[in-house]
């Protein structure tokens, strides 16, 4: 495999971040020997779009609180990441503005009192409409990996859920289960 393809493991964006420590992207890409930043291009309310009404259980177009990103590894697109927040959580907290979030969202979210007990997570491959195409910098014809997913609080109350597209010629999505 050669050093442009990313290998993307779910666990580290799961757990909230001691004090001190950055947010999990960088230190993820760090790890492997790159360097992860992340752009905000939206941070407010916006209406949910279907799925994302969805999995709240909401009605489709009901307010909620989103974070539009470009996530960049070594200062390339990596992944389009729209991460939704019902508005009683996020209204007015840090989570619908643009400035960076000191430890990241989830560390955010546990300090609000919201942790994350159970994630689901899809993924699907698809092609991407022209906007992400040219927003991820793929070739014609390349296809795109899509994962959603929903985390849920100790009540199975949805808390976030994070829509991302990724290059599929430049990811592999790797998945560790303990059972114990």
């Amino acid at each position: 495999m050669g050093t442009s393809r990313w290998v993307s493991a779910s666990m580290p964006y799961l757990m909230p971040r001691e004090n001190g420590q950055g947010d999990a992207w960088a230190a993820d890409a760090a790890v492997q020997g790159r360097r992860g930043t992340q752009r905000i291009v939206y941070a407010g309310e916006a209406p949910a779009p279907a799925e994302v009404a969805r999995l709240f259980g909401l009605p489709e177009g009901e307010p909620v609180v989103v974070r539009r990103r470009v996530i960049l590894l070594d200062d390339q697109p990596n992944e389009l990441t729209d991460t939704y927040y019902p508005t009683s959580i996020a209204r007015g907290t840090a989570l619908a503005g643009t400035a960076k979030i000191r430890g990241g969202a989830v560390t955010l979210l546990a300090q609000l009192g919201h942790v994350g007990a159970l994630v689901r997570e899809d993924v699907v491959a698809d092609m991407p409409d022209e906007e992400e195409r040219k927003a991820l910098q793929t070739a014609p014809g390349e296809p795109v990996l899509r994962l959603t997913r929903l985390t849920l609080d100790r009540d199975d109350q949805p808390i976030q859920i994070d829509c991302m597209v990724m290059p599929g010629r430049r990811q592999r999505l790797r998945y560790e289960i303990r059972m114990e």
